[in-house]
């Protein structure tokens, strides 16, 4: 990795190493094409997704070539994992929006917050709750119900247990599972 940015030209533009990851006034940068080789996208795909605005770079050279912070590459890793798992980039930029204006202390969704995908939908898991990402509903899911469901299927299991022992049958029970 290079330590430092090498110059500053008469005109103020910075002067980078050809490749590697540099050192920033913020930290290290990354190219788009290291980017792009660290996540397993095309630089097309990363370049689409900046000027979509999905994940915009932190840093445009005065050349207009894009650098990236580690929490760029976190959110493009996130934004990655929710289009591999079926969300639309439309959806995830659409929750992004949504989610800013619900948690406005919140600057950076995909870095800041656990998105999981279901289906099309983005689910946010946040301060011990999860909620839709653009509609702002809360999922809940009743574990109460689900046990009680859980404990009738283990006294039906053991009714029909005993009932078979008693009516003296020796062959395997057969069982569907839960209904």
């Amino acid at each position: 990795m290079r330590s430092n940015l090498h110059t500053v030209t008469e005109g103020g533009s910075v002067l980078l190493p050809m490749c590697g990851p540099v050192q920033g006034p913020g930290g290290v940068l990354y190219r788009s094409r290291d980017v792009a080789r660290i996540l397993g996208i095309t630089r097309r795909r990363l370049q689409y997704w900046a000027k979509s605005d999905l994940v915009p770079p932190s840093v445009s050279t005065p050349g207009g070539h894009h650098r990236y912070t580690f929490q760029d590459l976190v959110a493009l890793r996130a934004a990655k994992r929710l289009i591999d798992a079926g969300v639309s980039i439309q959806r995830i930029r659409h929750s992004i929006q949504s989610l800013r204006r619900t948690l406005p202390n919140v600057r950076r969704p995909l870095v800041e917050l656990v998105l999981v995908a279901t289906g099309d939908v983005v689910l946010v898991l946040h301060r011990g709750t999860a909620f839709e990402a653009v509609s702002g509903q809360e999922w809940v899911f009743d574990v109460a119900q689900l046990q009680h469901e859980v404990d009738a299927w283990r006294r039906s299991e053991a009714g029909d247990a005993r009932s078979a022992d008693a009516g003296g049958s020796t062959g395997p029970s057969h069982r569907s599972g839960l209904t």
